[in-house]
């Protein structure tokens, strides 16, 4: 008989928690409980989400009524600074808790305080949470009761530099990292920047002068390196509805053999594929899955690497990991529920 985990959704009618429920409503080890919304309490998760119909039948829940006590997991697909506030009674009930937002990815508290402009209420908590990057932090994901989701930009930067870095084959004070991101990325929100006749057509750069992923980025990869690893990070708003593409320029401190680090590293990986030399991935060629897309390109006559990363935002980068971080936690198949989850084409 298969074991079934009781699951809810805080904040499950953004862009991330619909992910979520698109996914879990598939998964068969989960009985999904409650599912909340302050802006949609009340109505039909089907209503406001037709794509839903026939596979999420429940009704969205005020979250100050949610019984969320009563769960063995809970996602927070939740604006920065909400997820905390839950954490403490959660973790106390013996629910575990997987936050989609930042309020744990960041151990420093200073430096969390200073990127997020407000007080960590959960100190204690951040000390015993786990990046959620299954690739490196697997061991530690099984035994823990927070589980701090990566960003998306993170997830596709991180995953490119880890292998490199773990060897020390590179300049980790010399990383440039020209990233772009489709306009869901920045949630469900009503903003002229993400307006269709704002976005169409257009292509900009935005936060120069400093980006919140920086911090969760420079922290964690410092953390497999023998050096403090700085980056240069500039992110670009492109015409499309899903997508992570990194693009990342590094400088390698000998010769190697960049194809053979890759495949070694990854070789067990279910979610990570490596392509061969001077092949460039495409964002369309993940869409929808849980794959993050590798490739890089020597230049020539020079000690410069060139790494190409994609990813689908909503689903590697959020929902989907999420979901991987839960089947971990559970001592499921880590690809329970994700790989049936072929990427669109179209």
């Amino acid at each position: 008989m298969k074991k079934l985990i009781k699951v809810s959704v805080v904040g499950g009618s953004g862009y991330t928690g619909v992910e979520l429920l698109r996914i879990l409503s598939n998964h068969p080890n989960v009985d999904l409980y409650q599912i909340t919304s302050r802006g949609d309490a009340g109505k039909l998760v089907s209503d406001v989400y037709p794509s839903l119909r026939g596979y999420v039948d429940q009704t969205f829940v005020d979250p100050d009524k949610a019984d969320l006590t009563n769960n063995d997991y809970v996602f927070f697909a939740t604006p920065n600074g909400i997820a905390m506030k839950y954490a403490k009674k959660l973790i106390d009930n013996n629910v575990r808790m997987i936050d989609l937002a930042a309020d744990f990815r960041i151990q420093n508290v200073d430096t969390w305080e200073k990127w997020y402009q407000m007080e960590h209420e959960a100190k204690d908590e951040l000390k015993k949470a786990v990046y959620g990057l299954p690739e490196i932090n697997r061991e530690k994901i099984k035994s823990a009761n927070i589980v701090a989701n990566p960003g998306c930009y993170p997830t596709a930067t991180q995953l490119a530099l880890i292998p490199l870095i773990k060897k020390n084959f590179i300049d980790t004070k010399t990383i440039i990292v020209d990233a772009k991101s489709g306009i869901s990325g920045a949630g469900k929100k009503i903003d002229s920047m993400f307006l269709m006749s704002e976005a169409s057509d257009n292509f900009i750069a935005y936060a120069p002068s400093g980006h919140r992923h920086i911090p969760e980025i420079e922290e964690n990869l410092s953390k497999l390196s023998n050096d403090q690893v700085k980056i240069t990070f500039i992110p670009h708003l492109v015409p499309m509805v899903r997508g992570i593409h990194a693009t990342i320029y590094v400088d390698c401190l000998n010769n190697f053999d960049s194809k053979e680090i890759f495949d070694n590293f990854y070789l067990n990986e279910p979610f990570v594929d490596v392509m061969e030399s001077g092949k460039c991935p495409d964002t369309k060629s993940v869409r929808s899955s849980n794959i993050c897309r590798i490739s890089f390109q020597k230049i020539e006559n020079t000690n410069r690497l060139v790494l190409f990363s994609v990813i689908d935002n909503l689903v590697k980068g959020a929902a989907g990991q999420a979901v991987q971080n839960m089947n971990i936690m559970a001592g499921f198949d880590e690809t329970l529920g994700l790989n049936l989850l072929t990427p669109l084409f179209p």
